[in-house]
C-alpha cells in the first residue's frame, strides 16, 4: 500500500534560489503522482518538508528557525512527518536529527527523487532517516513538476557546479555538474508550450557549462527556440568566464530568446576577483559587456555584487563602484559577504567590520538605484512588449508584467489580459518599476 492511498496531505516550505523553487515543484509533482494532496496550511498536513538554502548564513538561519517553529505542531500531532531537504540537509546531514528531535527525515539535494520511497520506509519502520549520499548521481524525477504559475515555468537543465569560487558552498551542497539530456529538455518545453505556458526560464548554477555530450548550451537554446513553440526563453545563471560569443550570437539571432543577460560580476577589483577564484578579471568582464552590447544594443544586463570580502580595502570597494559606473547595469542583486564554513574563503580572516560592510552596501545600493532609474527613465515614451503576469501588488485595479529585458511594468488593464503579451507605452519610471498605458495597436 502506498503511503498516500488515504489521501494524505503535504506542505512544502521553500527558501532560497530558483533552483530550490524548481526542486520543490518537482517534489510536489512526485508526491501528487502518488496520491498526495497539497495542504492549504501546515496545520492540516501529514507531511511538512522544508526545502532549505545555505548560500548565506542569514538564509540558513531563516530555514532553521522555520523548522524549529514546527516543533510544537509535531508535539500535538506526533504522526506528522517533518523533513528537512535540500542544501542544509546535504551540508549537515545526521547532525540535524541529533539537534532537532522533532525532525523525521533529512534528504540531500541529489537524493530528492527518492523521497517517496523514503516516506514509504518511514511509514513501515517509524525510524528516522537520512539520505545525503550519492552526490555524483543523476537527478531524475519520474513525474512532471507541479507548477502553480501557469504563465512562466522553470526548467532545470544542469545540476551542480564545477567552478569552486572560494566563498561559495554550492559545489559542496549540490555536487559536481550533471546535465540533463537535451532531448528531454526540449520535449518538456514543447509540452509546456502546448499546454499554454508562455515563458520558460532555463535553470542552472552555471547554464553556460551545460553539455549533455551531444549538445552545448547555445545548441540547446537554438533547439528550444526552433522546435518547441515557446514564446519567451530566459536562462540563469551565466558565469562571465564561460559566456561565449556563440551564446551572444544565438541570443541575437532568435526572436524568442529574451535579450536579458544576468552576469554576476561580484567585485570590481582584480585582486579580490582572484581571491574569489572567479577565473576572470575586471578587464575581461568589461570586454564581455562590450561584446554583448555590440551584438545586441538593447540588451539588459544585470549582475550580482558582493561587498566586504575578506581583505577588501576601501580602494578595492571603490573599484566596484567604478565598475558599476562603467558598465551601468540595469539592476543588481547586492549583498554582504557571509562566511561559509568549509569554503576556502573561510580560512581567510573575516576582517571587514560589519559596520563597514553595511556602509559599503548602502553606498553601492544608492549608486545602482541611481543608474537603474536613469536607464529606466530613458525608456519613457517607448513601446515595450510586456507579458502580463497578474495583478499589481499595490493596486488590484492595475496589471503587472515584464518586458523582454525583465523589467517590471505596471499599467491599467483588464484581468482578461493576464497571460497575454501586450504592447505598453512607458509613461514614467523609477529605479525598480516602469509605468505605462496599454497600446496594443500602432
Amino acid at each position: 500500500m502506498l503511503l498516500a492511498e488515504k489521501h494524505l496531505k503535504y506542505c512544502l516550505i521553500t527558501y532560497g534560489c530558483q533552483m530550490n523553487d524548481a526542486d520543490s515543484e518537482a517534489l510536489a509533482g512526485e508526491l501528487s503522482a502518488r496520491g498526495w494532496q497539497r495542504a492549504e496550511q501546515e496545520q492540516e498536513a501529514d507531511l511538512v518538508l522544508v526545502n532549505t538554502c545555505v548560500v548565506r548564513r542569514s538564509a540558513e538561519q531563516r530555514a532553521l528557525g522555520r523548522v524549529w517553529q514546527l516543533a510544537p505542531l509535531k508535539h500535538k500531532r506526533p504522526k506528522m512527518i517533518v523533513g528537512i531537504v535540500g542544501c542544509l540537509a546535504q551540508k549537515d546531514g545526521e547532525a540535524l536529527l541529533e539537534e532537532m528531535p522533532h525532525v523525521d527525515l533529512v534528504v540531500g539535494t541529489r537524493a530528492l527523487p527518492g523521497i517517496p520511497v523514503l516516506l514509504e520506509e518511514l511509514r513501515h519502520t517509524r525510524r528516522r532517516l537520512v539520505s545525503v549520499d550519492g552526490m555524483d548521481r543523476p537527478v531524475v524525477f519520474d513525474a512532471e513538476p507541479l507548477r502553480e504559475n501557469r504563465i512562466k515555468a522553470m526548467v532545470t537543465i544542469i545540476y551542480g557546479c564545477n567552478n569552486d569560487c572560494s566563498y561559495c558552498i554550492v559545489p559542496q551542497t549540490r555536487g559536481r555538474e550533471w546535465s540533463r539530456r537535451a532531448d528531454d529538455i526540449v520535449a518538456e518545453v514543447a509540452r509546456l508550450a502546448k499546454r499554454g505556458w508562455r515563458e520558460v526560464t532555463l535553470l542552472g548554477q552555471n547554464v553556460n557549462s551545460y553539455n549533455d555530450g551531444c549538445c552545448d548550451f547555445p545548441d540547446l537554446l537554438r533547439r528550444i527556440a526552433s522546435e518547441t513553440g515557446i514564446e519567451r526563453i530566459r536562462y540563469v545563471t551565466s558565469h562571465p568566464k564561460d559566456l561565449s560569443d556563440r551564446l551572444i550570437e544565438t541570443v541575437a539571432g532568435a526572436a524568442s530568446i529574451c535579450e536579458n543577460f544576468h552576469v554576476p560580476a561580484q567585485a570590481g577589483s582584480d585582486r579580490i576577483l582572484e581571491r574569489m577564484s572567479r577565473g576572470y578579471g575586471r578587464g575581461d568582464y568589461l570586454r564581455l559587456v562590450e561584446r554583448i552590447r555590440r551584438a545586441i544594443p538593447d540588451a539588459a544586463i544585470t549582475t550580482d555584487l558582493m561587498v566586504g570580502f575578506p581583505g577588501e580595502t576601501d580602494d578595492e570597494f571603490a573599484q566596484t563602484l567604478d565598475l558599476a559606473r562603467a558598465v551601468r547595469w540595469d539592476s543588481a542583486f547586492m549583498y554582504m559577504y557571509s562566511v561559509r564554513d568549509g569554503t576556502p574563503a573561510a580560512q581567510l580572516p573575516d576582517d571587514v567590520p560589519i559596520e563597514v560592510k553595511k556602509r559599503r552596501l548602502q553606498q553601492l545600493i544608492k549608486l545602482q538605484e541611481k543608474i537603474s532609474a536613469e536607464i529606466n527613465e530613458q525608456l519613457t515614451g517607448s513601446r515595450q512588449e510586456v507579458l502580463v503576469e497578474g495583478l499589481s501588488r499595490r493596486s488590484a485595479e492595475k496589471l503587472m508584467g515584464r518586458t523582454r529585458g525583465d523589467k517590471v511594468v505596471v499599467f491599467a488593464g483588464s484581468p482578461e489580459l493576464i497571460g497575454q503579451t501586450v504592447r505598453v507605452m512607458i509613461t514614467a519610471a523609477s529605479a525598480y518599476t516602469l509605468f505605462g498605458e496599454l497600446r496594443n495597436s500602432g
